[in-house]
């Protein structure tokens, strides 16, 4: 069973590339909602408002105990903010989650009018709809990056020097939107993290998952 947040964001998105995938997902909006989860999501959205939103559902100390535990967890976009362990160009108001070693650096392209979409090279994706190793749909919407990350992160992607997705252990992490596409093999990358499902087939994209490098686009 994975969880999506659901207190603000894309959570009907993540929902239906989950049910493509043949796995159960459950809305948490109270802290009673995270028992007995697999996994949790952390999903697009506006990270100052959903930061506020855990603090007055009770969710914030509960979400932070459990991902502190080891519950697995896959943060876009907003998500990616909370999960990082600290923030570049937040509010005063604005806290993380401190699960991810990673500084987080927001709306690092811009505002929204500049928005775009990019093919990734992904680590670790299996071959898409055609067999091959097909990039990666990014959408990214007033998009964060990844400005530091610590010796325990693997780099999944960059978007010419940026850091677009990240994975430690069982969390994984994108700067773009997964959910806003028909291609579920981020979903299906993070289910493998978690442990919820087997191994996928080599992708046999360049890029690589142990020295900090990835195949790249440009916005």
């Amino acid at each position: 069973m994975v969880g999506v947040l659901a207190v603000q964001g894309a959570v009907a998105s993540h929902r239906r590339a989950f049910a493509a995938l043949g796995v159960a997902t459950t809305e948490v909006r109270s802290p009673a909602d995270l028992a007995g989860l697999d996994a949790v999501v952390l999903p697009g959205g506006e990270s100052t408002t959903m930061w506020h939103l855990l603090g007055t559902t009770g969710l914030r100390e509960p979400l932070a105990q459990a991902l502190a535990a080891g519950l697995p967890a896959l943060g876009t976009c907003a998500g990616m903010i909370l999960l990082g362990r600290d923030l570049e160009a937040g509010r005063h108001d604005q806290g993380t989650l401190g699960v991810l070693d990673v500084v987080v650096r927001r709306n690092a392209f811009g505002r929204q009018t500049e928005s775009f979409e990019a093919p990734l090279a992904v680590a670790g994706l299996a071959p898409g709809a055609t067999g091959t190793p097909e990039a990666f749909p990014g959408v990214f919407i007033r998009a964060p990056v990844v400005a530091e990350a610590g010796p325990g992160v693997e780099i999944l992607a960059r978007v010419g020097a940026e850091v677009v997705a990240v994975r430690q252990g069982a969390v994984v992490a994108t700067a773009f939107h997964p959910e806003l596409t028909t291609d579920t093999r981020v979903h299906e990358l993070f289910l493998t993290a978690a442990g919820l499902r087997g191994p996928a087939p080599a992708a046999g994209t360049s890029a690589s998952t142990s020295t900090g490098t990835s195949g790249t686009a440009t916005p």
